[in-house]
């Protein structure tokens, strides 16, 4: 009998993620770390969700926008930080993976752990959702309010909509727009965002008003508490 010095291949015992699998978030994250070709799932009340692939008009281009307004507030507010599509470690059940989130850096309701992610609520977190029969209004909305999200922001691309939730008393009320269309907000001061600007696709307009809200009184005072705040 001749031996050859072929390598064996072992295959893993470890099942892999699949839609609707029920389990606890220290399994979710063994099978999640197994399968690095898997770049979406989340645990939601311990069930699993996959994301299915993301088409460009309903996710990838009113993402970029998101993420290109908070990226803005953040590179002028010392003392925030922006996350995208950050695995977030929020309870014994849950471990969402949100479009984007901004926390405070120092003094905010989460922390970044020893091994990379982000434990307990962020102040802000936003979704993009299909539609209002989405899970980002529903199972989410009750878990992100359960564990203390400041304030929640779902774009419903194919309603055309966006709401903006700030959390009062332990429930959610939607911010309205000011007279002039402005939704402003209340953890975040100088975030401002034109709704009607946002939903027409119109970028530049968007950038405008936050560039008003940057450089407004509020948005100043802000960036001064979180400097004394700030280690020396």
């Amino acid at each position: 009998m001749t031996l050859t010095n072929a390598p064996v291949t072992l295959i893993s015992t470890l099942p892999p993620l699949e839609n609707g699998d029920k389990l606890t978030r220290p399994e979710f994250e063994r099978r999640y770390d197994a399968m690095p070709q898997v770049k979406k799932a989340e645990l939601i009340e311990g069930i699993v969700y996959m994301a299915s692939p993301l088409r460009f008009r309903s996710h990838g281009k009113p993402h970029a926008y998101i993420m290109g307004w908070l990226a803005t507030y953040e590179a002028t507010t010392p003392g925030v930080e922006l996350g995208d599509n950050a695995t977030v470690r929020l309870d014994a059940d849950n471990e969402p993976q949100p479009d984007a989130l901004l926390r405070f850096e120092i003094g905010g309701q989460s922390r970044i752990s020893d091994d990379d992610y982000v434990e307990g609520a962020p102040e802000l977190i936003v979704e993009i959702a299909a539609s209002s029969v989405s899970i980002d209004l529903h199972e989410k909305l009750k878990v992100y309010r359960r564990n203390q999200v400041q304030e929640y922001l779902v774009w419903r691309v194919y309603d055309r909509q966006f709401d903006w939730f700030k959390l009062r008393e332990g429930e959610y009320i939607q911010l309205e727009s000011n007279a002039d269309g402005v939704i402003c907000s209340q953890i975040f001061p100088g975030l401002w965002l034109e709704k009607s600007a946002l939903l027409a696709g119109n970028l530049a307009k968007v950038l405008e008003i936050l560039q008003q809200g940057l450089v407004s009184e509020e948005h100043q005072t802000f960036v001064e508490k979180l400097a004394e705040s700030a280690p020396n």
